[in-house]
């Protein structure tokens, strides 16, 4: 790289780094979640408003090609990375109530029907489909069901929720449920790069995902234990931080030279790490949380926001037709299954509306799909904004239930 080169990436890091931690900051002030400012960010900074401002500076700063773009492009990935690695192990923490009958039911009512409705309605929208038929349509499904832990998790932290048992039984149920979702995602996007998979290379694509994940939760853990004995006889809080990323990296390497979506690998390796009960690690796993949720997450999700061109590639009619859609089948799905399991009509639409949370993990499938060629730019952007509309809605729903009557969401179980 040149020196102006250089010079151009590293304001355009600052650039969006600081819009990034502006509009968390912002939207965090208006009790509303932070992921979403994070987004206007960089929104502020992309085609939509800059680029209709001042467009030479917004393609001086955000060219879409050479290395600046490059090493944007290696930050941003390295961003979802790290969310999805510390996602993984602090997912442990929250499968806690994972055998109640109203978690089973809101795992059920979240993933079965919405993710049908997802992969049955696909073809009425496959002019947004970019490659394999079969890994739209279960991209599709994934974007019907998928759950946001972070964000539903965050809004029940601000307003006092989460030690209560209503928090705890949605929180473990996306946990459950996203998890599977994921294993869909990594087939999906091994079809695409497959191109037209046979009913044998489909089942040999979902044996080698499910066999990553099985082998590496159980393997993974001795052979990590089993290194430490061998080539770290000394640690400290410093170093085991820099062993943790490194196993993290090891596993995005691995699930990427067997066919396994990289940020699949990452989730896994979040999910190895949090099996290690030792205290050494709390405070390691803190660190590498507070570096990636200060530092790396917000620059991708600020690049998310330069991605999306609201001017040009914003089809109102499919983003407000998949979030009307989608939303409608899964408050349904949710209300029935826990009613089924005993609750309330109230207390089960509230279960709905948090279950319909989509958020960080909604603007993660969008962007994994978008970079995978499997979806186009127009659906890119109906899914990040179905994220971003389901988030918000779930804010301003339980804020305003709570003033009416904070005692019924305060029992702790």
């Amino acid at each position: 790289m040149t020196d102006s080169e250089l010079a151009r990436f590293f304001l355009a890091l600052v650039l969006v780094l600081t819009a990034a931690l502006a509009g968390g900051h912002v939207f965090e002030r208006l009790k509303l979640p932070r992921v979403i400012g994070e987004i206007a960010g960089g929104i502020a900074l992309g085609p939509s408003v800059l680029g209709l401002v001042a467009p030479q500076a917004q393609s001086w700063l955000f060219a879409g090609a050479g290395p600046q773009a490059a090493l944007l492009s290696a930050f941003y990935w390295l961003g979802l990375v790290l969310l999805m690695f510390t996602a993984g192990f602090r997912l442990r923490s929250h499968a806690e109530a994972e055998g109640r009958r109203m978690v089973v039911a809101l795992v059920i009512g979240a993933a079965a029907l919405p993710f049908a409705f997802g992969f049955l309605a696909a073809p009425l929208v496959a002019d947004t489909a970019r490659g394999d038929a079969l890994a739209f349509r279960l991209v599709m499904g994934v974007a019907a069901a998928v759950t946001s832990i972070p964000v539903i998790a965050r809004i029940f932290l601000d307003l006092g929720l989460m030690e209560s048992r209503f928090a705890r039984d949605v929180v473990a149920a996306a946990t459950l449920q996203d998890l599977l979702l994921w294993v869909v995602l990594a087939v999906a996007t091994a079809l695409q790069h497959g191109k037209g998979a046979s009913a044998a290379d489909l089942a040999v694509i979902v044996a080698a995902t499910v066999a990553f994940a099985v082998l590496s939760l159980v393997l993974g853990p001795t052979l990590l234990r089993f290194a430490g004995r061998v080539g770290v006889r000394r640690f400290n809080e410093a170093s085991l931080t820099g062993y943790a990323l490194l196993v993290c990296l090891f596993f995005v390497a691995a699930a990427s030279l067997l066919g396994v979506n990289v940020v699949f690998g990452a989730l896994v390796a979040g999910l190895v790490i949090g099996r290690f009960p030792s205290p050494h690690l709390a405070p390691v796993k803190q660190r590498i949380a507070d570096i990636a949720i200060w530092f790396f997450v917000p620059i991708y999700f600020a690049l998310v926001g330069v991605r999306l061109d609201l001017a040009h590639e914003l089809d109102w009619l499919l983003a407000l037709g998949f979030v009307l859609a989608t939303t409608a089948v899964k408050l349904a799905s949710v209300m029935l299954a826990a009613r089924a399991a005993g609750a309330a009509p109230g207390r089960a639409l509230d279960y709905a509306v948090a279950m319909n949370t989509r958020g960080g993990p909604g603007i993660v499938l969008a962007s994994v799909a978008h970079a995978a060629g499997i979806i186009d730019d127009r659906m890119f952007t109906a899914l990040v904004l179905a994220s971003i509309l389901t988030s918000l809605a779930t804010g301003l729903w339980f804020r305003w239930r709570l003033h009416g009557d904070r005692a019924r969401y305060a029992e702790k179980a």
